[in-house]
């Protein structure tokens, strides 16, 4: 009888094994790959008045630690508020002013991240990016960094449009 038994016990250990070595070894060889932005847009209408021909796009960004999110502009102009976390955004062209507060109620400008400049935003805070702003930013945090979106674009466009700067900048 024990004979039949170790069996059934060895298969789903072995499996179990398998599957805990299989994991580890592509980081073990460097074979992982890095964490990225998940984007969803949670709401969108292209019947905007006064604004033809545009989409308003309602988005929530959820940004793993470790990820990055690769120099970038917005092809319309978009209101980001972060919900948590803590996100270290960068602005390679341009500049946006951090607020504080909700808008309705007297927000209050607590910085400004200039061209060339680094910040962190942190949950409560938001800003307004313009199409000239060109910036980039990454979660150097171990908790996920929880963005809500809320972009005005040209119908069709994409939400975010990868930019290649010139080393002279």
């Amino acid at each position: 009888m024990t004979a039949l038994v170790r069996p059934r016990f060895l298969v789903p250990l072995a499996l179990a094994v398998g599957l805990a070595l299989g994991s580890l070894l592509p980081a073990a060889f460097g074979d992982t790959k890095a964490p990225s932005a998940i984007r969803n847009a949670l709401a969108q209408t292209g019947k905007v008045q006064g604004a033809p021909g545009r989409t308003l796009i309602l988005s929530r960004v959820v940004v793993p630690p470790g990820a990055r999110l690769a120099s970038h502009r917005h092809l319309g102009t978009q209101v980001a508020r972060v919900q948590s976390g803590a996100l270290r955004y960068t602005v390679l062209r341009g500049g946006v002013a951090v607020h504080r507060g909700e808008s309705d109620e007297q927000p209050r400008t607590v910085r400004r991240i200039g061209s060339g400049q680094t910040g962190t935003l942190h949950g409560g805070e938001w800003i307004v990016e313009q199409p000239s702003d060109i910036h980039r930013a990454a979660n150097l945090s171990r908790r996920p960094v929880v963005i809500y979106l809320a972009t005005l674009l040209k119908t069709g466009a994409p939400a975010a449009t990868p930019v290649t700067l010139s080393p002279a900048g």
